[in-house]
C-alpha cells in the first residue's frame, strides 16, 4: 500500500508514515455511513451524544500537549498559537453539546383560512445524512472540530479528509472520540489522494459535503456533487482594513500585526489590504514594520517563537516573485522581503503597491501585509469592495458614525470595528461570500446546515 510522509514544514523532518487508503476502503466507508444513517435503530440518542462529546472534552486535556506539538510540528503554527487553537477546540466541542438541544423546530400557524382550519403543524430539524468533510491544513485540530465535531452532535455519520500535510491531528481526534465511546462507523477518518477524494464527495450516498481550502478545488467539487447533496464552502479572502484619521494608533498597531503575521499570514481572513487615512498613512506604516521586525520567527515548537515556517518552500519563492512584481511596479518595502532558510519569511510591510499587482489582487496566505493611504474614505471603500473575495473586513476610528457607515458599505461577510480582521470565537458565525464561499460555519451554524426540516400536518376534525 502507497505511503504518505508527514514532513515538518519548518526544517523537513520526517514526522511519520501512514499508509493511504485506496478507493475500496473510500466505498466500504460510504457504505458503512450510510447504512447507519438508513437505520434509524442505530442512531445515537441526544444524551449519549452529550455524553461522547463531554468525555472528548476531558480525553484532548489530558492530550493536550502531545495534541499541541502534534499540530506546531505538522503544520508549522507556533506553539503559543497551537496552544490558544487546542483550548478552542475543547470549548468548541462544549458548545456542540451545548447546541444539540437548540436543533428544533416550531409551530407553524394553521387556522388561518378555510383550508386549514381544523389543522395544526409543527416542524422538526432532522439530521441531513451522510457528511463528507475535507479540510485545510492551517488549523489541523480547530478545523477537524468544527467539521467531525458539529456532524456528529448534529447526528450525521462522517467521514473526513484531512489535509495530506496535516492529517495526524485528525486522526488523533478520531482515536480520542472513539475512546470516549463513539461507535466506529459515526466517525471515519480517511487518508486520501485527490481522485478518491473526489469520488468520496461527489458519490450519491453523501447528503452534504463540507469543504475548507481553495476555491478552485471547492468552486469545482460543487460542480461534480450529486444532485440534492448541499453544502457548505469556506475559502479564502483579501481582508481589507479601513483606518481613519482619529484612529488609536497605539492600539490598533498590535492588532493589525497579530491579525497580519498569525500563522505568517496563512490564514483565511489575515489582515491583508490595510487602506490608511493619508494624514496618518506614512506614520502607521512605519510604526508596524517596527512591530513586524521585532516578531521572533522560526522553530514553531519553540514557546517564544511568534511566527513560524510557510507550509511549504514554493510558497516562500511565491512571496519572493510578488514582492518582487510591486517593487519593480513602484511599491517600497519597509520591513522584510526575505526568506529565513527554505521556508520561513520575513514578516513584511508594503506600502502603496499599485492595486494591479498580486498582492492587491489575490489572497496573499503570507506574512505580507500592504498599507495603502487614501483621502477620500469613500473611494477606500470602493476599492476594499473591488475584488471577488469577500470575508471578513474592519474598520478602525473613534466616531460611531463613520464606524456604522463603514460597516454598512463593505461587502463583507463580518465587519470588525477596532479589531484586526482575523478575530473570531467558535459560536459566532463564520463564513465568505461571494467567490469566498457559500453556506455558514461557527459550531451551531454548521450543525444547523446538518440538519433539514420535516413538517407534521394534524388534521384534528
Amino acid at each position: 500500500m502507497d505511503q504518505l510522509e508527514i514532513n515538518s514544514p519548518y526544517d523537513g523532518a520526517l514526522i511519520k508514515k501512514i499508509n493511504f487508503h485506496q478507493f475500496a476502503d473510500v466505498d466500504k466507508a460510504l457504505d458503512r455511513a450510510y447504512k447507519l444513517f438508513q437505520d434509524r435503530t442505530l442512531w445515537l440518542a441526544v444524551d449519549k451524544r452529550k455524553q461522547i462529546l463531554k468525555k472528548l472534552q476531558q480525553l484532548m486535556a489530558e492530550s493536550a500537549e502531545e495534541l499541541i506539538i502534534t499540530a506546531a510540528k505538522e503544520g508549522g503554527k507556533p506553539y503559543q498559537d497551537s496552544k490558544v487553537e487546542l483550548e478552542r477546540a475543547i470549548n468548541g466541542i462544549e458548545i456542540a453539546a451545548e447546541n444539540i438541544g437548540q436543533l428544533t423546530g416550531a409551530e407553524i400557524a394553521m387556522n388561518q383560512n378555510a383550508a386549514s382550519a381544523g389543522k395544526m403543524a409543527f416542524t422538526q430539524r432532522e439530521p441531513i445524512g451522510v457528511v463528507a468533510a475535507v479540510s485545510a491544513f492551517n488549523h489541523p485540530i480547530n478545523l477537524a472540530v468544527h467539521q467531525i465535531i458539529t456532524a456528529f452532535a448534529a447526528g450525521c455519520p462522517v467521514i473526513f479528509k484531512p489535509d495530506l500535510r496535516t492529517p495526524l491531528s485528525g486522526l488523533h481526534l478520531e482515536r480520542l472520540i472513539k475512546k470516549a465511546g463513539c461507535p466506529d462507523d459515526w466517525v471515519q477518518v480517511m487518508i486520501l489522494n485527490n481522485e478518491d477524494a473526489e469520488k468520496l464527495v461527489t458519490d450519491s450516498r453523501v447528503n452534504f459535503f463540507t469543504f475548507i481550502g481553495s476555491h478552485k478545488v471547492g468552486w469545482y467539487l460543487r460542480s461534480k456533487l450529486a444532485a440534492g447533496t448541499r453544502c457548505a464552502l469556506e475559502h479564502g479572502g483579501a481582508a481589507p482594513v479601513i483606518v481613519e484619521r482619529d484612529a488609536d494608533v497605539d492600539k490598533l498597531i498590535p492588532a493589525i500585526a497579530k491579525g497580519g503575521f498569525y500563522h505568517a499570514g496563512q490564514v483565511c481572513v489575515s489582515v491583508q489590504r490595510v487602506f490608511v487615512h493619508e494624514e496618518i498613512a506614512e506614520e502607521l506604516a512605519e510604526r508596524l514594520a517596527k512591530d513586524a521586525t521585532n516578531m521572533k520567527v522560526g522553530d514553531p515548537t519553540k514557546a517564544d517563537t511568534e511566527v513560524g515556517p510557510m507550509i511549504g518552500e514554493a510558497e516562500v519563492e511565491r512571496m519572493k516573485m510578488w514582492i518582487s512584481e510591486a517593487e519593480k511596479a513602484g511599491a517600497k518595502i519597509l520591513c522584510g522581503g526575505e526568506a529565513i532558510g527554505k521556508t520561513c519569511f520575513e514578516p513584511t510591510v508594503l506600502y502603496n503597491p499599485p492595486h494591479d499587482v498580486k498582492v492587491s489582487q489575490q489572497e496573499i496566505f503570507g506574512p505580507i501585509v500592504c498599507v495603502y493611504p487614501y483621502k477620500d474614505r469613500e473611494k477606500a471603500i470602493h476599492q476594499a469592495n473591488a475584488l471577488d473575495m469577500h470575508f471578513q473586513a474592519a474598520v478602525f476610528t473613534k466616531d460611531i458614525n463613520i464606524a456604522m457607515d463603514t460597516v454598512d458599505k463593505l461587502n463583507a461577510n463580518a465587519v470588525m470595528v477596532n479589531e484586526h480582521t482575523a478575530f473570531r470565537v467558535d459560536w459566532m458565525p463564520f463564513g465568505g461570500r461571494d467567490a469566498s464561499g457559500i453556506g455558514m460555519g461557527g459550531i451551531p451554524y454548521s450543525m444547523h446546515e446538518m440538519t433539514r426540516t420535516k413538517l407534521m400536518v394534524i388534521n384534528k376534525s
